[in-house]
């Protein structure tokens, strides 16, 4: 475990429990680091003699960076779906704290790096869990994952993969061909069935719950949006931090897809059609990742993403290799990786499957 900081958000973290309800039974002396994320955001565990909860999170999220209202919200929404989400035990908006329920420490992703076996049925609850959250969607209660907002985050790749990343500059003519790519996604993207989107709907933010009918625990959902169906579904099986191979992929998309079209959702009848979607929503989740990754290490030294960079770049690559109109994309990336010296990028394209 991780030493405690000692630092002057902790001293405050520490009067602020000292000060809660003796109702909460908690012990501050046993606060210890539960996890941080990539902002400003960081959660600690404490213990407690409360017979409901026995340990507990603090979320500590500094005021001049973050904002507890959008979390708190997202929180009372999807709470309200029947998905399994953290209790909001007590708040301080001021200071930037939030003591809530805690829903274990064990993560799909740590879950299946001990024990492939898990997976089917973790997944399946998973997608039963995401079925339940687009079913109680409401278009505006959350903000629209519209064009503008997909742009602007496809934009990070231009900015900071390749630009900082690489230092690599586009000519005119490619950057008129990455507009038409990203002009592509875009028409594909906003007119897909629109739903709730946590957009990190992945293995490190999926708790196992010691009780099956609670999986899985959701964590990190304050940026969730109204946005694209695929969208979720694109997070999960093709995440940036673990890799099945695409028939396990599209196993577990049919199963959605006919969750989803039992459930009333609409989504395409074919699933040709769908599946094309969830490639074309893929792609530009998987531009955008490539960006963000690339900022998270020179902006905010935080040099552990670059270990994930490869995959993401491998997910990217085969979605542009599929389809004729992202040829220009795929002939980019090869240029790039010349320029890098990375001769074996090509290695990573593989067509795969399309319907």
């Amino acid at each position: 475990m991780p030493p405690l900081p000692f630092d002057e958000r902790v001293t405050l973290l520490t009067s602020w429990l000292k000060s809660l309800p003796n109702e909460w039974a908690i012990q501050p002396e046993t606060l210890s680091i539960a996890s941080a994320d990539a902002s400003f955001r960081r959660y600690f565990r404490v213990k407690s003699t409360h017979p409901q909860y026995p340990t507990m999170i603090v979320m500590d999220a500094p005021p001049a960076h973050e904002d507890c209202q959008p979390f708190i919200h997202v929180a009372q929404l999807f709470a309200q779906s029947g998905v399994n989400v953290p209790k909001i035990l007590a708040q301080d908006l001021i200071q930037g704290f939030l003591l809530l329920s805690d829903l274990g420490n064990t993560t799909y992703l740590s879950a299946l790096n001990a024990n492939m076996s898990q997976a089917d049925a973790l997944y399946r609850q998973a997608f039963a869990a995401l079925v339940q959250l687009q079913k109680a969607s409401t278009p505006d209660d959350l903000p629209p994952y519209d064009r503008e907002r997909l742009l602007n985050e496809m934009m990070l790749f231009p900015q900071w993969y390749l630009g900082v990343h690489h230092q690599y500059s586009m000519t005119d003519a490619q950057t008129a061909e990455l507009t038409k790519v990203f002009n592509i996604l875009l028409d594909n993207n906003t007119t897909q069935s629109q739903v709730w989107v946590h957009r990190d709907f992945h293995s490190r933010n999926l708790m196992v719950q010691n009780n099956v009918a609670q999986n899985p625990g959701i964590l990190d959902f304050q940026d969730a949006v109204y946005g694209p169906i695929t969208y979720d579904a694109v997070s999960l099986l093709r995440d940036a931090y673990i890799e099945w191979d695409e028939q396990q992929q599209i196993d577990w998309l049919v199963r959605y897809w006919e969750m989803a079209r039992a459930a009333g959702l609409a989504v395409p009848t074919q699933f040709d059609v769908f599946y094309r979607d969830f490639e074309y929503m893929g792609l530009q989740r998987h531009l955008k990742i490539l960006g963000i990754f690339a900022r998270l290490y020179h902006r905010d030294g935080k040099s552990a993403y670059l270990n994930d960079l490869p995959l993401v770049l491998k997910y990217t690559r085969q979605v542009a290799a599929r389809y004729r109109e992202f040829g220009h994309l795929l002939l980019l990336l090869d240029q790039v990786a010349q320029h890098s010296g990375e001769t074996d990028a090509s290695s990573t394209t593989q067509v795969g499957y399309t319907f």
